[in-house]
């Protein structure tokens, strides 16, 4: 099922800094159908398969692609663990030659078929979904030659925002003692769809009195923003990290915490959408020194995982069972928030530690 050989020049995969023991990892190369992939499990439940959407993406090189997918696939276990999901986390990518959107609908669709074809190689243990570059109207081409696929109950992104609005507000219960948003500074980076969703919930409860800056490298997403919400105020994409709020809410790319910034940072809550956010481990211990309040961000922003997972489970959609379950994500903070100030250390070390303990005992239970 490897094919190393075709997707990078590795003579092992463990010497990459991204391996962590993971389960499994299955690279594929399909010339007739143009498809180069990879899918990694990090942890599985020995009952449960593991979930980790698909992307699909042109990277720099071939190994780029193999990285992402031992980097994400590993972020989901902890994803799924603290939101009590009792599932592995896994991750597919799919290593484009060129720009996806711009393929050719029929080259596309052998593309995604084939793909879907490896994913039921697995025997099941992979349930995927859509992440970049993968459209909705893939998923029905993908479940034509597999039933592994998930996300056909409408746009999982709203849960994720939902989410993140919660986690927000447990943060500035956890830092100014309520959840109030009215009159709360707020700076959002990124205006897709989870940027976007988050602005949605934010723009009434933060009222007049209040400030959202918001950024994004698409003028035009900022431009139509501006647009539907009249009292945002945009900020250049370099200068919204550098707004004096009470809430910075990354929601574009990975590492938008880096030890530069970190250290001039304005707000008092880091809580958004974006995947990866702090740089490193390091970054963390530097929001907390400052008395930053970092929301881990797989916590934060579990809502989408939740959402597929549910469809998963059940045959039938019930939006008020997910955002139930959604709901439980500012319970799980508050036990973060809890450790962290006991034992004085970060909240991501603390969030670390405890999907750890829930993982590592899949195979105990």
């Amino acid at each position: 099922m490897l094919g190393l050989d075709r997707v990078a020049d590795i003579t092992r995969l463990e010497r990459l800094k991204e391996f962590d023991n993971h389960e499994l990892v299955s690279l594929a190369c399909d010339d007739s159908n143009h498809l180069t992939a990879v899918i990694a499990i990090h942890r599985a439940h020995p009952d449960v398969p593991s979930f980790g959407a698909t992307r699909f993406w042109h990277y720099a090189s071939s190994i780029d692609g193999v990285k992402d997918a031992l980097r994400l696939s590993r972020l989901m276990s902890y994803k799924a663990a603290l939101a009590g999901l009792n599932c592995g986390g896994a991750k597919g990518v799919i290593i484009s030659r060129g720009d996806p959107y711009t393929l050719k609908k029929a080259v596309r669709d052998r593309l995604l078929r084939a793909y879907a074809t490896r994913v039921n190689l697995l025997g099941g243990r992979f349930v995927t979904g859509i992440d970049v570059g993968i459209r909705q109207e893939d998923l029905g081409t993908m479940s034509n030659a597999s039933r592994h696929i998930v996300g056909f109950n409408g746009n999982s992104t709203e849960f994720t925002a939902l989410g993140v609005f919660e986690s927000i507000r447990a943060a500035l219960q956890e830092v100014f003692g309520d959840g109030d948003f009215s009159g709360r500074s707020v700076a959002i980076q990124g205006l897709g769809k989870v940027g976007s969703g988050v602005l949605a919930l934010l723009y009434e409860p933060v009222g007049a009195t209040g400030k959202i800056y918001v950024a994004d490298i698409d003028p035009s997403r900022v431009e139509s923003t501006c647009t539907a919400y009249p009292r945002v105020i945009p900020v250049m994409p370099e200068e919204i990290d550098a707004q004096q709020v009470d809430v910075f809410v990354p929601c574009a790319l990975s590492g938008a915490i880096n030890t530069k910034n970190a250290k001039r940072l304005q707000a008092k809550i880091v809580a958004g959408g974006a995947n990866n956010q702090l740089e490193n481990e390091a970054v963390g211990a530097i929001l907390h020194e400052r008395k930053i309040l970092y929301v881990p961000d797989y916590v934060a922003n579990a809502g989408g995982l939740i959402a597929v997972f549910d469809e998963y489970k059940h045959p039938s959609y019930d939006r008020a069972r997910v955002e139930k379950a959604v709901l439980h994500i500012p319970e799980t903070l508050r036990k973060i928030f809890a450790e962290s100030r006991a034992e004085n250390t970060t909240p991501n070390k603390v969030a670390n530690s405890m999907a750890e303990q829930v993982f590592n005992n899949y195979h105990d239970s």
